[in-house]
């Protein structure tokens, strides 16, 4: 695990750059060199302090001196074990807790590695006690250790369970038993870590995935969720081919991340935006270098184009290698959006879940759209199953996926998604109903309302995360105690409210519409255009400092996956809110992940 964190944080060059000269895996059989100085960075468990002392104990140990860096919080219990042998005693150079057992996906992203918690702590499986509690008590740890990084004192809010007495679920309770196992750890640090605060600094809200299971599926528009969507990427690796002149293409990998200036200008803007965007580099590029348009073929300029400016500018040839390589991606990504009718698609989830739309469009659709990939079939009827649930009483579910041509094993999704709202238990028929609405108001079903705040865009925007409207309520301080509950007493005023809801407000933007070029989709264009969706991401590492001095930060974290739609939104309510926004979940989840899971647990709870 300690070189997965390692591989988060930094790349393998940094390392050899700060002289470390080899890294070797701890339980893999390594050469003696005893005239060298070895760092330890482990987690303290028994088996890595029993290999720890026999590198190091006896006549020959392995390493001069042994710097010993441990992941979190070592049991005194090891301390001693360690103590207890003399000879190695006076051969370490250094022992020290980093507090460093977290996974950071970007400047306000972080994972604690649990790939499975949504099968661990909400399947059938959750039945297995020590399964259910060890991965409660290391994912409490992961994110504690978060905390002692950033010396930072969260008040911890989660929410509540929503069952009463006997109907309580035990996975019902997994926010409130994770908020219960965070507080006991921070709270120690307050006497173990020299520095510690001794107050609330910052405010951490645990929540799960059944609060919202629209936002894994909704197709999302931004350049970073598309990539991941409809690519076939390996983690944040995209592979490529490379044309050679006068030989075979040759296959190239990259990585998308934020040591890419493009990637982080554009990973948060709308795809539609993100291409117009990219061939204006393109033409800004050829139009101030005299050698780029000597190598042009007339016309618009194309990646082939690029290929030889490469050559005829060396000096340029990563810059262009990049931009060629995002012109590509987002080219790939238009196509893929128009084979796979993606736009109506697209819509009609968005309709669907502003309550624009019903059984009549969704049924039209299916008829209509007979090449529709069952991946898409399956994610519109989620959306549709969540905003109406009663369309899938009785046969009707059956009936609407013999509509859909999917297999009948696939209703085992649907019958997930009551099953994590708790509405469905092995007890009772399939007559109960689920929502995932917080509007108990509405008369049409919706499962968001439509914000007018002039924000948005691109078309096709109107979605936001239920975490979106989270964040905002409780940087106001208007986040129900009830629904909500703390682990400490409630101070007078909310934690880091510094500033009054009309003061973050954003300024009015009164420019004038933006002219988009052709490139831009037709069905991409706002009627009330602005640049005020591009993405910011750019801006905030230079920002940070600004942030923290407005407001405390707010940490989310999310049981059971994050959305790349969340990780978005983090951002953009840093930017909106001026408070530094952090999001943390047991994994990063894209829709094929997120289904598969579902399909899991559906197909559990049958037997």
């Amino acid at each position: 695990m300690e070189v997965k964190i390692m591989a988060y944080a930094c790349k393998m060059a940094e390392i050899t750059d700060a002289g470390i000269s080899l890294v070797e895996d701890l339980f893999k059989r390594r050469e003696p060199m005893p005239s060298m100085d070895a760092i330890y960075f482990l987690q303290p468990l028994k088996e890595n302090v029993i290999m720890l002392l026999s590198d190091m104990s006896g006549r020959c140990p392995l390493y001069r001196k042994a710097y010993i860096f441990f992941s979190s919080p070592i049991p005194k219990e090891l301390v001693t074990y360690i103590k207890n042998d003399s000879s190695v005693i006076p051969r370490i150079g250094a022992l020290r807790e980093m507090n460093l057992e977290f996974f950071a996906i970007d400047m306000q992203g972080f994972v604690t590695d649990h790939d499975m918690a949504l099968n661990d702590l909400y399947g059938p499986s959750e039945q297995n006690s020590k399964k259910f509690n060890d991965t409660i008590s290391t994912m409490a740890t992961r994110i504690a250790t978060t905390f002692a990084s950033l010396k930072e004192f969260p008040c911890v809010r989660y929410r509540a369970p929503k069952g009463d007495g006997s109907t309580k679920t035990k996975f019902d309770m997994v926010p409130k038993w994770l908020a219960t196992a965070v507080w006991d750890i921070v709270s120690k640090y307050k006497s173990t870590i020299p520095e510690f605060p001794q107050k609330e600094t910052c405010e951490l809200l645990i929540v799960d995935r059944p609060i919202d299971q629209i936002a894994p599926v909704i197709h999302e528009w931004t350049y970073d969720a598309m990539c991941h969507d409809l690519l076939e990427m390996d983690g944040n690796k995209y592979i490529y081919e490379v044309s050679k002149m006068d030989s075979e293409p040759e296959k190239k990998e990259s990585l998308l991340e934020d040591h890419d200036p493009i990637w982080l200008e554009l990973r948060h803007a709308h795809i539609a935006d993100a291409s117009e965007r990219l061939y204006e580099k393109m033409n800004n590029f050829v139009a101030k270098n005299k050698a780029a348009q000597l190598s042009r073929d007339g016309g618009e300029v194309s990646t082939r184009d690029l290929q030889k400016i490469v050559q005829a500018l060396p000096q340029y040839s990563e810059q262009v290698e990049k931009l060629t390589l995002h012109i590509e991606i987002a080219g790939k990504i238009n196509r893929c959006i128009r084979e796979y009718g993606l736009r109506d698609i697209g819509q009609l989830e968005q309709d669907l879940v502003f309550g624009d739309a019903g059984a009549k469009e969704v049924i039209s659709i299916l008829r209509s759209k007979q090449d529709m990939s069952p991946e898409n079939k399956m994610r519109l009827l989620i959306i549709y199953a969540i905003v109406y649930p009663e369309k899938f009483e009785g046969d009707k579910g059956e009936k609407l996926m013999q509509l859909a041509k999917l297999p009948h094993d696939d209703m085992d999704v649907i019958n997930c998604l009551s099953y994590l709202d708790g509405s469905n238990t092995k007890k009772s028929s399939r007559t109960g109903t689920f929502s995932l609405k917080f509007d108990a108001q509405k008369k049409k079903n919706a499962a968001r309302t439509d914000k007018h705040d002039g924000e948005e865009t691109w078309a096709l925007s109107r979605f936001f995360p239920l975490i979106e409207e989270l964040i905002e309520k409780l940087s106001k301080g208007e986040l129900p105690l009830k629904e909500y509950p703390s682990m400490s007493e409630p101070s007078s005023a909310p934690q880091g409210a510094t500033q009054t809801a009309s003061s973050t407000a954003r300024p009015a933007q009164n420019q004038p519409m933006s002219m988009r070029s052709r490139r831009t989709p037709t069905w991409a264009k706002s009627r009330n255009s602005d640049d005020s969706q591009s993405s910011d991401s750019s801006v905030l590492r230079h920002a940070s400092g600004d942030f923290k001095r407005l407001g405390n930060r707010i940490f989310v974290f999310m049981v059971g996956g994050a959305t790349r739609s969340e990780l978005r939104t983090v951002h953009k309510l840093t930017m909106k809110m001026k408070r530094e926004i952090v999001l943390g979940s047991s994994s990063i989840d894209d829709p094929p992940q997120f289904i598969s899971k579902l399909k899991s647990i559906g197909s559990a709870t049958k037997t």
